[in-house]
C-alpha cells in the first residue's frame, strides 16, 4: 500500500469540502477520481501531495515514496528553459554530467603543474561519477525526454526557449511531460488531457497503461477513464465511494447500487413510520388509562428509534445545468460553403485550398493536431481574420453563436452577476433566475469572474450563448473543464438543438454522441468522414491497411478539371484552345467549387452504402440509392454547365 486515507475531513475556510473520505492506493493501481466541480478532487490531491494537511482523520503515505503532481494551474519556473523543466526531476544526473564534462576538459588538457597524482585523482573522481551516471540511467535520459516530448508533441526546437514565455496550455504540457520523465512511484494528475490533441491523449493512454508506478487521475474524459483506469473513486457530498472497474462499469454498478440504496431507504422509512405511529399510540393509551407501563414502552421504543442509524435518501438524479438550446429563427438549407480557403502566416501555409459545406441541422466535429489551424478556421469563418485566398458563401438568415477557448475578460474585476447582467442586458432578478439554471446559487453569483474555476467560466459563457438563440453554433473545445454531469447535460441539449453545430473537440465521448460527420484537418486540407469517432477510427485503420481511402475525401479543383476535360474529349466537345482554356472565368471557378462539394457528397453516400450492414431493409436501401441518383444527376448537370462555359470563352 502506497497511500491510506481514513475518514479524512478538510475545510476551505468555513466550508466543509471533504467530510468522510476513505481511500487506499496500492502499488501499480490506476485510479480515476471523479465528481462534480467543487466536490473536493483537487483538495484531495493536494492533501496526498503534502501541500495541505487534513483537518481530521488519518493520511499515511509510504515512507520514501516519490510523488509527481500535475496541477490544473501550471507551476512557474522563472529563468528556466523548456529543457530545464523537462529534466527537473533529474537534477543530480545533470549536475553529474556537468562535473564529468569539466573533468574531461581538465584531463584532455593538463597544465604544466598537473602531476600524475592529480591526474590519477581526476580519473578516480571521473570513474565514480560515471558509475553513478550509468547506474541511475544518465545515458538514457535524453532518449527518455525525447520519447515523452515526441508523444506529447513538444517541439525539440523549443528546448532552449524560456518556459515563462509559453502559453498556459503549453506550460501544462511541459509540466505533464516533466512528471512522466521523472517516473515517480505515485503520479497525481489533475485533468491531464485538457490541453492535448487526440494524438497526445491516445499516446498518454498507452503510456499510463504500461506505467510501473501508481496513478491517481482526476479526469472528466470518459473515454480516457475507460481505457486507462481499473478503479473509480467518486467524491459526492464530501464522501467517497470506490468501484473496482472502469468508467462504463462504474456507471452500471452505481445505478444498481443507487436502486438498492433507495429500496433500503424506503424500507427503513416504512419501519420508522410504523415505530413513530406505535409510540404515539402507546402514549395515547397511557394518557387515557393513566398507566405508566405504556409510557415506559413508548420511551423505550423512542430510544431505539433515536439510536437507529438513519439512511440518507439517495439522489437518483442529481441536478445538472439546464442549457436549453433554442434558436430564434432557422437558417436556410445551405448554411455556409467553404471554397478554396487559404491562410498563411509568414512562410507557413496553415490552410491550403480548404473546401467544405454545412447544411441546416448538421452536427460536424472538427478534429486535428494542435496547431493544425482549427481555431484559425473558426476565426476566418467569423471574419475575425481575413482569408488569403478562397471565399465563404453564406446561406440565408444565418445567426452565429461562438464559444471560444479564451482567457478571463480583461479590465476591472466584476462579480459573476454584474458581468452576466452587463453582457445579457438583464435586470438582477431575471439574471439570478437564469444563473440558477446553470448551478450558480445564492452567494456564488457575487464571486469575482477572475476567481471562477474553468468549469464555472465555461458554464457562464454557455449561459450567455444560449440567451442569444443562434442557429449556427461554433464551439471550440466546449467540454474543457466541465464535469461529467455538465458534459452530459450539454450533449443532451445539443442533441435536441435543431440548428447547425460545428465543434472543435478532442472529447471522444462527446464526438461519438453527436457527430454525424467528422472533418479532419491535416496538412492544411480537410478530409470528411461519415459517422462518429469510433467509425472514424475504424475507417482510418481500413485506410492504413489497404492504402486506399474508403471514406469521403475533398476532391481538388485540379482533379475536377482533369475529369471534366476528359469527359469533354470523350464527347468530342473540346475546343482545341489548349492553354487559353486554363484561363477560367469566375463562372467556371464557381462551377468547379460546386463540383468539388458535389463529388464529396457522392463519395460520402457511396462509402455509407458500402458500409451499410447486411440485412438492412429494402426501403432504407432504396431511399439511399434514390438520394445517390439525385446527387449524381446534379453532378452531371454541373459538368454540362462547366463545359458550356468553356465553349463560350
Amino acid at each position: 500500500m502506497i497511500v491510506n486515507c481514513q475518514y479524512i475531513k478538510a475545510y476551505h475556510g468555513a466550508q466543509l469540502v471533504l467530510e468522510d473520505v476513505n481511500l487506499d492506493i496500492q502499488q501499480g493501481e490506476r485510479i480515476g477520481l471523479i465528481g462534480r466541480n467543487g466536490s473536493g478532487k483537487s483538495t484531495l490531491l493536494q492533501l496526498i501531495a503534502g501541500r495541505l494537511r487534513p483537518d481530521a482523520g488519518q493520511l499515511a503515505v509510504r515512507k520514501g515514496t516519490r510523488i509527481g503532481y500535475l496541477t490544473q494551474i501550471p507551476a512557474e519556473f522563472e529563468g528556466r528553459t523548456v529543457y530545464d523543466v523537462l529534466a527537473l526531476g533529474h537534477q543530480e544526473l545533470l549536475e553529474c554530467r556537468l562535473k564529468m564534462t569539466e573533468l574531461e576538459k581538465l584531463m584532455s588538457e593538463p597544465g604544466v603543474s598537473d602531476g600524475p597524482d592529480r591526474l590519477a585523482g581526476w580519473l578516480e573522481q571521473y570513474a565514480a561519477l560515471q558509475e553513478k551516471f550509468e547506474r541511475e540511467g544518465g545515458y538514457e535520459l535524453d532518449a527518455v525526454i525525447e520519447r515523452v516530448a515526441d508523444g506529447l508533441r513538444i517541439d525539440r526546437g523549443s528546448y532552449t526557449q524560456t518556459y515563462a514565455s509559453l502559453s498556459g496550455g503549453e506550460k501544462t504540457r511541459i509540466n505533464l511531460a516533466s512528471q512522466l520523465i521523472r517516473k515517480p512511484e505515485l503520479l497525481l494528475l489533475d485533468e491531464p488531457t485538457n490541453h492535448l490533441d487526440l494524438h497526445g491523449v491516445e499516446w498518454l493512454e498507452d503510456y499510463l497503461t504500461q506505467y510501473d508506478g501508481s496513478c491517481l487521475i482526476v479526469s472528466h474524459d470518459r473515454y480516457f477513464l475507460d481505457r486507462v483506469v481499473t478503479k473509480i473513486v467518486e467524491l459526492e457530498d464530501g464522501e467517497s465511494q470506490s468501484y473496482f472497474t472502469n468508467y462504463t462499469g462504474y456507471m452500471k454498478e452505481k445505478e444498481t447500487r443507487l436502486l438498492q440504496q433507495f429500496a433500503d431507504y424506503q424500507e427503513q422509512q416504512k419501519k420508522i413510520k410504523k415505530m413513530t405511529e406505535t409510540i404515539k399510540q402507546l402514549e395515547a393509551w397511557g394518557r387515557i388509562g393513566g398507566n405508566e407501563k405504556f409510557f415506559r414502552r413508548a420511551a423505550s421504543m423512542q430510544k431505539a428509534l433515536d439510536r437507529m442509524e438513519k439512511l440518507k435518501r439517495p439522489v437518483l438524479e442529481a441536478k445538472s445545468a439546464d442549457f436549453g438550446l433554442t434558436q430564434a429563427d432557422r437558417s436556410g438549407r445551405k448554411v455556409v460553403t467553404l471554397e478554396g480557403i487559404g491562410k498563411s502566416y509568414g512562410s507557413r501555409k496553415l490552410l491550403d485550398a480548404v473546401d467544405g459545406a454545412l447544411a441546416y441541422g448538421d452536427k460536424v466535429m472538427l478534429i486535428g493536431k494542435n496547431g493544425s489551424g482549427k481555431s484559425t478556421l473558426f476565426k476566418l469563418i467569423l471574419g475575425q481574420e481575413a482569408v488569403d485566398e478562397g471565399r465563404f458563401e453564406w446561406g440565408a438568415r444565418v445567426d452565429i453563436g461562438y464559444l471560444a477557448q479564451q482567457e478571463y475578460p480583461d479590465g476591472p474585476k466584476k462579480s459573476m452577476l454584474d458581468y452576466f447582467r452587463s453582457e445579457a442586458g438583464l435586470e438582477e432578478g431575471e439574471a439570478r433566475g437564469i444563473l440558477a439554471k446553470y448551478l450558480f446559487y445564492g452567494p456564488d453569483v457575487f464571486k469575482s469572474v477572475n476567481l471562477l474555476s474553468g468549469g464555472e467560466w465555461t458554464r457562464l459563457r454557455l449561459a450567455l450563448l444560449v440567451l442569444r438563440k443562434p442557429n449556427l453554433l461554433l464551439l471550440d473545445e466546449p467540454t474543457n473543464h466541465l464535469d461529467i454531469a455538465s458534459r452530459e447535460a450539454l450533449e443532451e441539449a445539443l442533441e435536441t438543438f435543431p440548428g447547425t453545430v460545428l465543434a472543435i473537440s478532442h472529447d471522444r465521448y462527446f464526438i461519438n454522441r453527436l457527430a454525424g460527420r467528422i472533418w479532419e484537418l491535416d496538412n492544411g486540407r480537410i478530409t470528411v468522414y461519415l459517422g462518429n469517432f469510433d467509425e472514424y477510427q475504424e475507417k482510418r485503420k481500413q485506410r492504413g491497411s489497404s492504402g486506399e481511402n474508403a471514406m469521403a475525401q475533398v476532391v481538388s479543383p485540379a482533379a475536377v478539371k482533369t475529369k471534366a476535360v476528359a469527359l469533354a474529349a470523350a464527347q468530342g466537345r473540346t475546343n482545341g484552345r489548349g492553354k487559353a482554356a486554363e484561363d477560367r472565368s469566375r463562372e467556371r471557378d464557381t462551377l468547379e467549387r460546386s463540383i468539388v462539394l458535389t463529388e464529396e457528397r457522392l463519395a460520402t453516400l457511396d462509402a455509407a452504402m458500402q458500409e451499410q450492414e447486411a440485412g438492412t431493409d429494402a426501403r432504407s436501401l432504396s431511399e439511399r440509392w434514390a438520394e445517390r441518383e439525385a446527387v449524381q444527376e446534379e453532378l452531371d448537370r454541373l459538368y454540362e454547365q462547366w463545359l458550356a462555359a468553356g465553349e463560350e470563352e
